[in-house]
């Protein structure tokens, strides 16, 4: 799997917020994540034969409203891979409301006014109720806040700073909660699409994009149009507050429960000076406290009209009757205001920065450049490059893991997101190797290849592999449509077509006038990751051993959230779900899906067996 194919699909695992229940309980593991991760990671033998370039024929078309849709027929299938892509990622957010577009990802399961509740009049005057409630618990924050200001209190947020009167209406939001529960049908929108046999229900959020998806049976696709066009133009956000401390429970799971979560959050904050990457897209917690209804509607009716939306399907149906669905069902959606460009540009970094952390983790470094946007002519040959330090025959593994042995794992990827990139470089040391043994050595790849041009064979047999993959990519219509929806959510899905001849196009002179251009001190950020003291190591599952570093540490990740959770009927769902993606995935990563299976049993096994012992001992 090129490093292009592996970081992008790390990303999207990454940021693939899973599919949440009205319950609030989050299900850590889903199967289009699982898919999107070990799947997407199946093609890691690479021939060496020229395979040329890859194309995909999509017949496009925009409604009168503005929404666009990409249509892809594959006859021989029995289902359709469908997605939609809304044109809005945290980096459409501003300081205050950083995590709206993800906590949109949330609420978008959760029905219309036809779908989750019986009683849809009562449903909306209980929200109204609680919005109410809400605004007087807002004001309380505000004082709060002035007070830690002024050093009288410590956390505006802390539980022992509430207020009498702020207990009272909580008490009072609580009851409007459990009445509107009463009244609602849980879990209704998947309900529908499992009992007509869709699968993969889901959604992800990255910094320029929110994609859903699903896969439907070819004779249940009018369904689609119908749920997908109804909770776009009927979403009723029940549960809005109580689905913020979901989102606060995902973001302890997702990144202050795994050792180096936090400080790859300050990572990035660092990284960016102006930028709106700064700011991680499940958001700040001071944000996700106070982010109200009235914000979040004002937010949808900007970014989630239909001329901000692209429409992707691939799979077995006929184009003339999807255009006139689309026209039937989402044609019924109004244009709205065009968005905003985000126009904050990164300003240029003078000087190197640099970042010492402890944690319970193997000591490691991260090296991070700044790189040119998605599509620029030089993410080519940067996309080269990582290619040229990856894999066994990797200049990265001849130097390091082979040559001086001082890292497990070391690699390199190029990342070019809509409106800026970076290049990252991440190693973990080996033995008694130290950060700064890494970085020595990560310096003299670079000086090589700033200094000496790369051998043609060298370089053709990157290009190579990169083309092979890229074939095997578009064999199945599932990560067709998620190629489809990451680039058309950056900016261009034709982009797909042109990326063979481009890689292929470029020379020797590139990858060293690119080395020359961007990895310089001074463009740079370098983190040393240090052992922290009373921390022992934990040893690598043998499972995961010969995965690329982009899976292990996804894999590991996810091992960490599968033991943290709390809830045994979400550990049964999860095991649901790996057991059905399990036949879908490639023979090379199984075992790793044995592993996160075995560890959800266990730790279900261990839940169970807990509440057996408290309910003898009552």
């Amino acid at each position: 799997m090129s490093s292009r194919s592996a970081r992008r699909v790390r990303r999207a695992a990454e940021s693939s917020c899973a599919f949440t229940s009205s319950s609030g309980r989050i299900v850590a593991l889903t199967l289009a994540t699982l898919l999107l991760l070990l799947a997407g990671a199946g093609s890691l033998v690479a021939s060496d034969g020229d395979s040329g370039g890859p194309g995909v024929q999509a017949e496009t078309f925009t409604l009168d409203n503005g929404m666009k849709f990409l249509l892809v027929e594959r006859p021989e299938m029995a289902t359709v891979a469908a997605a939609w892509v809304a044109h809005v990622g945290s980096a459409n957010e501003r300081p205050g409301i950083t995590g709206m577009a993800h906590l949109f990802e949330h609420m978008m399961f959760k029905g219309t006014r036809t779908i989750g509740t019986d009683d849809a009049e009562r449903d909306l005057q209980i929200i109204d109720e609680q919005e109410a409630i809400q605004d007087q618990i807002r004001s309380i924050y505000r004082d709060l806040r002035a007070k830690a200001r002024r050093g009288e209190i410590e956390d505006p947020y802390a539980a022992e700073n509430r207020t009498p009167e702020m207990l009272e209406l909580a008490k009072e939001f609580d009851a409007l909660v459990e009445e509107q529960r009463d009244i609602m049908i849980k879990d209704q929108l998947d309900q529908i699409y499992t009992e007509n046999g869709a699968a993969a229900l889901n959604a992800f959020t990255t910094n320029d994009m929110t994609v859903y998806i699903n896969m439907v049976p070819a004779n249940k696709i009018e369904l689609w149009f119908w749920l997908e066009s109804d909770r776009l133009m009927n979403p009723v956000f029940r549960e809005f507050y109580t689905e913020r401390d979901v989102v606060h429970e995902e973001r302890r799971m997702r990144t202050e429960a795994t050792p180096t979560g936090e400080f790859d959050e300050q990572f990035d904050a660092m990284f960016w000076q102006s930028h709106p990457y700064s700011w991680p897209t499940i958001g700040w917690p001071s944000d996700l406290q106070v982010i109200s209804k009235s914000q979040a509607d004002e937010f949808y009716d900007l970014y989630y009209a239909p001329n901000n939306l692209t429409g992707i399907l691939v799979g077995n149906f006929d184009s003339t009757e999807m255009k006139d669905l689309a026209t039937r069902y989402f044609g019924r959606l109004e244009r709205g205001d065009d968005p905003p460009d985000v126009v904050t540009l990164e300003m240029e970094q003078l000087a190197e920065k640099r970042m010492r952390a402890e944690c319970d983790c193997q000591p490691q470094i991260q090296i991070r450049y700044h790189t040119p946007a998605f599509a620029h002519r030089d993410e080519y040959v940067l996309d080269v490059i990582a290619d040229l330090l990856n894999g066994r025959t990797g200049r990265l593994h001849r130097a390091m893991v082979e040559g001086e042995e001082i890292a497990s794992q070391a690699s390199a990827f190029n990342n070019a997101d809509k409106y800026a990139g970076s290049f990252t470089f991440t190693a973990e040391a080996k033995g008694e190797a130290t950060p700064a043994d890494l970085e020595r050595v990560w310096g003299e790849v670079v000086d090589r290849l700033k200094n000496e041009l790369v051998d043609e064979r060298e370089l053709q047999k990157v290009k190579n592999l990169f083309k092979a993959d890229a074939y095997r990519r578009l064999e199945s219509p599932f990560f067709m449509m998620f190629q489809l929806a990451l680039y058309e959510g950056l900016g261009d899905w034709n982009y797909l077509n042109t990326l063979a001849d481009r890689i292929d196009a470029v020379t020797a002179e590139d990858v060293q006038r690119v080395m020359n251009t961007y990895f310089e001190p001074s463009n740079r950020l370098v983190g040393h990751y240090f052992r922290k003291a009373g921390t022992e190591a934990r040893p690598m599952p043998p499972e995961l051993e010969a995965l690329p570093p982009e899976v292990r540490t996804q894999v590991t990740q996810q091992l960490e959230q599968v033991r943290a959770i709390e809830d045994a009927a979400m550990l049964r769902q999860v095991l649901g779900q790996l057991e059905a993606a399990g036949g879908q995935v490639p023979e090379e990563m199984r075992p790793a899906m044995e592993l996160l299976r075995k560890a959800a049993s266990e730790r279900l096994e261990e839940l169970e067996s807990n509440a057996a012992g408290e309910e003898e001992g009552s």
